[in-house]
């Protein structure tokens, strides 16, 4: 049977995280421009919605407030702070 622990990989990195083996083979981040573009696109689709055939403005209100809410999340998300590691 097929043994269940992890062997160690010594790549020089002290610290490496044991769980995530593929870190030898460069940092994985996360791509904020690419999740900036998405949610400002997303907020666009949003607002586009608001043509439409509906009679009622209580959709309306859902779609502007979701989409103000991308938008600002993300242009806060943008701006830089000092002392603080970058998440």
């Amino acid at each position: 049977m097929a043994s269940t622990e992890v062997e160690t990989i010594d790549t020089g990195w002290v610290r490496e995280p044991a769980d995530a083996p593929s870190a030898r083979f460069g940092w994985h981040g996360v791509a904020r421009k690419s999740i900036a573009i998405a949610s400002f696109v997303t907020a666009l689709i949003l607002l586009a919605m608001l043509k439409g055939n509906h009679e009622g403005h209580v959709e309306d209100i859902y779609l502007i407030i979701i989409a103000v809410f991308l938008i600002g999340y993300t242009v806060y998300s943008m701006i830089p702070r000092k002392g603080v590691w970058k998440r």
